[in-house]
């Protein structure tokens, strides 16, 4: 069109544009009211999406408007062209982004989930907001006329020469990728890799672990020396796990009376303790005649790994008290001197084991 806009041109094109900001203002206060009731239930998924349509349907609505006034008003053909594909990249633009913050939310909650732990798996999240943007930029170049054909060609020969400069990087992607995928490791799962560093995992991103002491210091671990080495993982394929504690008892003891007595401490134990398993049942195993003393080991059970400290600790003053009270002997390292005149022997250890030490217990 090559007339000039009347004044009837420009009302329909503000009632247009009117009806669109209305239409907008009236569709965040439904969303809102609809947020309030999706915080009411259990899944957070409905939160996500609610929160994305605050954002998508508002910007649509008032696309809408302003391509409907752009329609009405007398604008040549070029100018209408170019109208149309800037609402449409703002469009896009608007649904990308939500797409990307509610799949990456999605993707998040499920790991979560899975885990069972507060940590986070983000390498997934980063991955999946980076591939939606990624496909919402390819269809906002489309959309402005731009072949992306060339474009990905480009990029595919060019991906090689970064690959081969990023070999450490896409190494510790992949790695963190197939850890999660096997799930030997997930966020929240206590380890001990061979090399000494222990804790609990707190996250596994696009290039390292993060692991959390027990003294609360922070381990960053890259993936690919995690997936490469030998690792203890204490809470697969369960956290309940089990706990030796050997302990001696004098050769002119009752083994039946010390079972017995060191029977009643683990139940007591197993019961009060917090972290310990009520459905544990005692185990006391007698398994060598020492120089001086009868070996055993009780075996007491624990939720998760760091609940052992606790444990024990309660355990050993409790059995310590109760040897005494019952006449239990603990048996303790002797040593005789022989003198001679003139000259004098070497002192000669009767107890040779090298556990055989004054403490009546000592952890693993």
């Amino acid at each position: 069109m090559n007339r000039t806009p009347t004044l009837d041109d420009w009302i329909l094109a503000g009632i247009a544009v009117g009806a669109g900001l209305l239409a907008a203002f009236l569709s965040r206060t439904l969303l809102r009211w609809l947020a309030k009731h999706a915080k009411r239930t259990r899944w957070s998924g409905d939160d996500m999406i609610v929160d994305a349509l605050r954002t998508v349907v508002p910007w649509a609505l008032l696309a809408g408007g302003a391509a409907a006034a752009a329609a009405v008003l007398p604008l040549t053909r070029t100018v209408q062209h170019h109208t149309n594909e800037a609402l449409q990249v703002l469009l896009i633009f608007a649904v990308t982004t939500s797409a990307a913050r509610v799949i990456s939310g999605l993707v998040q909650a499920l790991t979560q989930s899975r885990s069972g732990v507060a940590g986070s798996a983000t390498i997934f999240v980063n991955i999946t907001r980076v591939v939606v943007l990624a496909i919402g930029g390819l269809v906002m170049l489309q959309t402005l006329g731009i072949s992306i054909a060339p474009l990905l060609t480009a990029l595919g020969v060019g991906g090689l020469a970064v690959a081969l400069a990023l070999q450490d990087t896409l190494a510790n992607l992949f790695a963190g990728i197939h850890i999660l995928a096997s799930k030997t490791v997930q966020p929240g799962d206590y380890i001990r890799l061979s090399s000494s560093e222990e804790g609990y995992v707190e996250d596994i991103n696009w290039r390292q672990t993060t692991v959390r002491q027990l003294s609360n210091n922070l381990v960053i671990i890259p993936n690919g020396k995690l997936a490469g080495t030998n690792m203890t993982n204490f809470s697969r394929p369960e956290q309940r796990l089990t706990v030796l504690v050997p302990v001696g008892v004098g050769y002119d003891s009752d083994l039946e009376h010390v079972e017995r007595v060191t029977s009643e401490v683990v139940a007591d134990v197993m019961t009060e303790i917090a972290g310990a398993l009520p459905d544990h049942e005692p185990a006391v195993r007698f398994h060598t005649f020492g120089d001086s003393r009868i070996d055993f080991t009780v075996i007491l059970g624990v939720g998760e790994f760091s609940d052992q400290y606790r444990i024990k600790h309660e355990f050993v003053k409790r059995l310590h008290r109760r040897f005494r009270e019952e006449g239990i002997r603990i048996p303790a390292p002797q040593r005789t001197v022989a003198l001679s005149q003139g000259t004098v022997s070497i002192p000669q250890q009767r107890q040779t084991e090298e556990n055989d030490e004054v403490p009546l217990a000592r952890g693993e």
